[in-house]
């Protein structure tokens, strides 16, 4: 399987695999600016080959820069691995891992890092434990996962989460970033939700690195919707989700 170096001169031609049937839609087009700027920052972005029938991708880029509520300055981190359909099963999510950490050797980086879930959305950390990771912090349902190379002190979590879940007082909180192309669709769903069960609602929007260490309830950074002090959700899920959840917290 061929893979495919997707990057500032042909990502608006390759895409970045998901949403690829919907590249009109603002979700897509916030994802492909929000890409454009994170290549001079040292992002990768590789493809199985759709050509092949490949349907899979890995992105990750210097810890440093890391859209994760982590310290990882020295490592590569990886935002996201994901191998779907008839794909699976056939060794290409290792193929993606493996060219992720020969990139990390050679730029001289101490190991690589990613957040893993027992949940959805992220992958589960049987796999990074298959390929020779540990697990060096844990913030359930997440845990921080390092392959190291060297004898350099691992990267950490980033904060006290519980603290900036309280912080964002009693209203439906949605805390978006561009970082992926579903989160756009699952504001409107969060604000649709509030406004049926007359909830008041706003979005904080995290545009850096920094902005997800400092501002992040949860190792995952990128996406939350928060009600009350309590995380409802770390990924996108959809209107009657939303209202099911806050429903059985009032109740609760």
């Amino acid at each position: 399987m061929n893979l495919v170096d997707v990057n500032q001169e042909n990502v608006s031609e390759k895409g970045f695999f998901c949403y690829m049937s919907k590249k009109k839609t603002e979700g897509y087009q916030r994802k492909l600016r929000w890409l454009k700027d994170r290549f001079s920052e040292g992002m990768k972005l590789k493809m199985l080959d759709l050509e092949q029938g490949g349907r899979g991708f890995i992105e990750y880029i210097p810890g440093e820069f890391a859209w994760r509520a982590v310290n990882a300055k020295g490592y590569v981190f990886i935002h996201c691995i994901w191998v779907a359909g008839k794909s699976k099963g056939k060794g290409y999510g290792s193929l993606l891992l493996d060219e992720c950490i020969r990139d990390a050797k050679e730029a001289g980086m101490n190991g690589v890092a990613m957040v893993t879930s027992e949940r959805n959305w992220l992958v589960k950390k049987k796999f990074p434990l298959r390929n020779g990771f540990e697990s060096v912090a844990q913030h359930p349902p997440f845990e921080l996962m390092v392959k190291r190379f060297n004898g350099v002190a691992p990267p950490s979590l980033s904060g006290d989460f519980e603290k900036k879940l309280k912080a964002l007082g009693k209203d439906l909180t949605i805390i978006r970033s561009d970082q992926c192309p579903y989160i756009d669709a699952a504001v409107k769903a969060a604000f649709e939700a509030g406004k049926e069960l007359g909830t008041k609602t706003h979005v904080v929007e995290l545009k850096s690195a920094e902005d997800i260490r400092r501002l992040s309830p949860s190792p995952y950074g990128v996406f939350h919707i928060v009600y009350d002090g309590k995380l409802l959700s770390y990924h996108p899920i959809g209107k009657k989700d939303i209202i099911e959840n806050l429903r059985h917290l009032r109740n609760s």
